[in-house]
Order: structure tokens, then sequence, then C-alpha cells
């Protein structure tokens, strides 16, 4: 299930329009549509906007993207790798070498604009504490800012996921119980996707602390043992953490299709077979036949 968007460039959004806002937000909304979120006159609709309402939390959301746009450029890099920061290249060709070079969109951000934008969406915390959906633009214009070093995310995601007495809201309906670790699983997937050694620490850091929040909760167990076959190469360690995860949740699918995977990477076909025969029990109709061919290949 997917709660939150991680891509920044889907973060803006517009707002409907509100008579009690002398139209403002209708003007917003149709120069957003015409020239962008920091277009022509932008600056001084929401400028006017603030003088009438000055505690209405949209305006602050909005300022957030001007400044957001403005501290924001794309260029284009090359690099020797086919995935970077969990991006697929634009495209690829070879040097006059014949090596195969990579090219991708990267985002880049002045300090001191960037910095204006998050203050500005500090505003608007400060303004609507119990919506999440202003957390989450947050945390996300970190991850973007940051890239492969989420130092800001990671610690803002940590301080998240403790906060108590607020009744959150998301996409204007209340957030249940579930809806706080399965969006920290979805911040987990994100800095495990960025793939450098930091987000890779990051996502090691963040699933360990959600384990002693919600340690009945399988997911954030099957991260470390995610961290130790792909962050650290250490099948070893990932078949025990993912072993260890048996133990207490016997029939886990993605514990157990990994525990078949490292024992057919390892060549131990009397550990595949046994954990393919208990992933049958657990796994969806359309992945059944495979597993059944591939236990009569190995019996």
């Amino acid at each position: 299930m997917k709660y939150i968007c991680l891509f920044l460039s889907l973060m803006f959004f517009s707002f409907a329009a509100d008579a009690q806002t002398d139209n403002y937000e209708y003007r917003y909304n149709l120069l957003v549509s015409q020239f962008g979120p920091a277009g022509v006159g932008v600056e001084t609709v929401l400028d006017n906007w603030e003088k009438a309402d000055s505690l209405e939390p949209k305006v602050k959301i909005a300022r957030f993207n001007y400044w957001l746009t403005k501290a924001r450029t794309e260029q284009v890099v090359k690099r020797p790798v086919n995935k970077y920061l969990g991006m697929k290249p634009l495209l690829s060709l070879k040097d006059t070498t014949g090596t195969d070079v990579y090219y991708f969109q990267e985002s880049f951000y002045d300090d001191q604009m960037y910095g204006n934008a998050v203050r500005a969406l500090d505003k608007a915390i400060e303004l609507a504490p119990n919506v999440l959906d202003y957390r989450f633009l947050k945390a996300n214009s970190y991850i973007s800012y940051e890239k492969g070093s989420p130092d800001m995310a990671l610690a803002y995601l940590k301080e998240l996921a403790v906060m108590s007495g607020h009744k959150w809201t998301y996409n204007g309906e209340e957030a249940g119980a579930d809806f706080i670790p399965e969006a920290m699983q979805e911040y987990c997937y994100s800095f495990y996707n960025i793939g450098t050694e930091k987000a890779m620490e990051a996502f090691l850091e963040l699933s360990e602390y959600m384990i002693a929040l919600y340690p009945d909760i399988p997911d954030f167990q099957n991260n470390i043992g995610a961290y130790y076959l792909i962050g650290i190469k250490d099948s070893k360690k990932a078949l025990k953490q993912y072993a260890k995860v048996l133990k207490k949740f016997p029939d886990d699918y993605t514990a157990l299709k990994n525990c078949a995977i490292i024992c057919r990477h390892n060549s131990d076909k009397k550990g595949e077979s046994k954990y393919l025969q208990r992933l049958l029990s657990v796994a969806p109709d359309n992945e059944q036949p495979a597993i059944r061919a591939r236990i009569q290949t190995i019996e």
C-alpha cells in the first residue's frame, strides 16, 4: 500500500478556491497552471494572500513550493554506473574506449533558497500540526536535498515516528494506527533504493529504530536481512537474520522467499527445497507453478 509519494516533482499541488481568502487561492492556482509554482506574478499573489490571511497553512505551502522551485535546478550528469541515487539513466552511450557511460537527471539546490522553503513549510506545520501531508513534504524535501547522505531526513523521520498526542490526518482523512509504521517502511525503502553507503546505513538505522517501537511487525526485521544481503553482501548474516524472523513469524513470505534465494545462490539444494516447500503455503497463486517446478528440479 502506497501512502506517500517520495518524488519531489510530485509534491506541488493546487488548492480548491475558497471565497474566505478573497479568491487568492483561485488566482494562485490559475498562475501556477500557466507559469508554474514560481512563475510570473506568483510571488505578488502570495504576498497579498498572506497579508489577507496570515494564519492559512495553505499559503505557507504555496510559499514552500515557490522557494523550492526557485532553489532547484536540474542538470544532466554522467556516471559510470547504470543506477544512480535510485534512478535509471536517461540514456547510455559508449565512450571512445567502448565503455558504457550513463546519463542521469540530477537535482541541485541553492542552499539559501532551500532554507527559505523549509522555513515556510515549518510555519505550515506549526499552524496545522496534525496534518501528516506537510510533515511528509518536509521529509521528502530533505531526501531530495541531501541525496546520497540523508542525515537530516533520518533524524526527522525518527522524531516523527515517536511523536504522540496528535490525531494524525492525511489527504484530509484520519490516519489509522497502522499509518505511521507503513509510511516509515516506505521511507526505509526509499533509503534502500538510493543505494549509497550512507543511505544504506540510514535504511538500517531507521529499521532498527522501528523494530524497537513495533516489534510485532516483520517488515522492519526483514529489512535487517536485506541490509546484510545487499548492503554489505554477507549472505550468511542475512540467512541468519531471516531465519530469526521465521522463528517469530513462521509464515512470513519475504523471509521464506529470501531464505530460498540465498540457499539457491549458495548451491544448498536441501535448504532451498525446505524453504520453497514452506513458501508454497503463503505464496500467491501466480507464483506457485514456478515454485513447484523448481522443487521438482532440485529434488
